[in-house]
């Protein structure tokens, strides 16, 4: 009984600490960091407890800290457990119950709504109940498959035991544990990337077969580059250049691309969002765009835009605990600067891919509106790409074309 109760009392504890201001995951690890006499079992049953804490979202905010770490082990467990076996055993009793008869067990005052409260802000053709249900759920491990790859990769996870679920011919999913950078060598052999992130790659498809070959993309908004590797892959004829707001990111993105065997393309820093941006300038330094890059001077666009992430909670629940509603417009806004300082360097009759991992409508569908209202630009297909009945993520993706 002391053991559990010891964890019950550090991971309030670390909650009372987390602050949102980093991702969870990383002040976690700090936090075990300068305090060694945690072992790896002890970090895990208290990492967890926080999780199941964070899970529960906006929901139980009425109860002490403790209790509420308890109700979300109780609602995201599936299988008995030590916690609530000794503090909660008519709970531990329930735990294989589904989600809406564990909520008649805990009391009609509480409603699995209030876990995403933001039912009218949801882009439409979510489920706003299966929705709030899906955070009790860890999402899984994707992997993409890269081309000539798919039979090695499919073979060492067998090789090396792994249980995995094949989603598609380049696409497996694996738990969310699974330690896989162990045998695949990532970014050359596969890549982690979610599930309906690779879906984006049809939307790409569709672009590329409007357009005639040796194709000029910017990848606007690339980060890591896992857009900009998917294109490659689809496409590695492709004339390819690649920016984003800090030189870090593109640092990595540059280490990604280098163990992925991409060569031949060009890259430079930007902050899209600024107001003062001379679009077509030598001076990138000065806020202007890179000297090889000039107005009407691309067949296609990917801005995969900075957003609220709301599509991608599930793995970062601490995210949906500390949000603050206002965000949505602050994003919108930068997604509707962003995209008015690229599209001037669309070809005619070129095409810009839009996408976000929100399900906030603001952020998906109003800007899509914007664009096509402000700079004449035809919808070709929007899509929102459910992924909180696969445990995946949900994201939405557009492919607009210039008139």
């Amino acid at each position: 009984m002391g053991r559990v109760h010891s964890y019950l009392n550090s991971a309030a504890r670390i909650i009372r600490e987390y602050r949102g201001e980093e991702p969870f995951a990383s002040f976690l690890k700090k936090y075990f960091g300068r305090d060694r006499k945690f072992g790896s079992k002890d970090r895990k049953q208290i990492g967890n407890l926080c999780y199941c804490f964070f899970r529960l979202g906006k929901s139980f905010t009425q109860v002490s800290t403790k209790e509420r770490i308890l109700i979300g082990l109780f609602l995201c467990s599936s299988d008995s457990n030590e916690v609530l076996e000794q503090l909660k055993p008519q709970w531990d009793q329930a735990v294989k119950q589904n989600i809406a008869e564990k909520y008649v067990i805990l009391g009609s005052e509480y409603s699995m709504l209030n876990v995403f409260p933001w039912k009218e802000e949801l882009s439409k053709g979510i489920e706003h109940e299966e929705f709030c249900r899906s955070f009790v759920v860890q999402p899984d491990l994707f992997l993409r498959m890269r081309p000539g790859y798919e039979h090695l990769v499919r073979k060492k996870l067998l090789d090396a035991a792994f249980s995995f679920k094949v989603i598609s011919d380049r696409c497996v999913a694996l738990s969310n544990a699974s330690k896989i950078e162990q045998i695949i060598e990532l970014d050359k052999e596969a890549v982690v990337q979610d599930y309906g992130s690779q879906r984006i790659g049809d939307v790409f498809q569709l672009a590329i077969q409007n357009l005639k070959p040796r194709i000029r993309a910017w990848d606007c908004c690339a980060a890591s580059g896992g857009k900009s590797l998917l294109l490659h892959d689809i496409d590695p004829g492709i004339d390819l250049t690649v920016s984003d707001v800090r030189q870090s990111i593109l640092v990595n993105l540059k280490k990604r691309f280098e163990k992925a065997g991409i060569k031949k393309f060009k890259s430079f820093e930007i902050d899209l969002t600024r107001s003062n941006v001379e679009l077509g300038t030598s001076n990138a330094d000065a806020g202007g765009l890179h000297p090889d890059i000039h107005r009407r001077d691309f067949e296609l666009v990917i801005c995969d835009a900075p957003c609220t992430g709301s599509g991608t909670w599930s793995r970062t629940p601490e995210q949906l605990y500390f949000f603050n509603e206002m965000k949505i417009a602050y994003y919108a806004s930068l997604q509707k600067k962003i995209v008015a300082n690229v599209i001037p360097h669309l070809k005619k009759d070129g095409y810009i891919v839009y996408s976000t991992c929100s399900v906030f409508k603001d952020e998906n569908e109003e800007v899509v509106n914007y664009i096509q209202r402000e700079f004449n630009l035809e919808l070709v297909k929007s899509e929102l790409l459910l992924g909180y009945g696969d445990k995946a993520d949900t994201m939405y993706a557009a492919l607009l074309r210039k008139l």
